[in-house]
């Protein structure tokens, strides 16, 4: 029997990677567009942050494409993220 639970977790890609491009918001906040036209929500990116801080991984200033994965949360009205990666190991899930 299928929950609802899991047609929601599907529907918002739950524990799926996606390379988004991110952009900061005026708090600093990294947001994108969520990559599944069925979901109603957008992704805040607000964990594994410290993998853009390296001088060294540091994406350019402006719109970042970074590999995401969702998470099983809301925070702010918008899907949880977590980030996986500063460069994208998926092209093919680039939004």
């Amino acid at each position: 029997m299928t929950s609802i639970r899991d047609l929601v977790s599907g529907s918002l890609g739950i524990g799926e990677r996606y390379c988004l491009e991110v952009s900061r918001a005026d708090d600093g906040t990294l947001i994108a567009a969520h990559p599944s036209d069925r979901s109603p929500m957008d992704v805040v990116v607000f964990e594994g942050l410290e993998r853009l801080d390296s001088p060294t991984e540091r994406p350019p200033e402006g719109p970042l494409v970074v590999e995401v994965e969702i998470l099983g949360r809301v925070v702010d009205g918008r899907l949880a993220g977590r980030v996986i990666s500063s460069s994208c190991a998926s092209p093919e899930n680039v939004d």
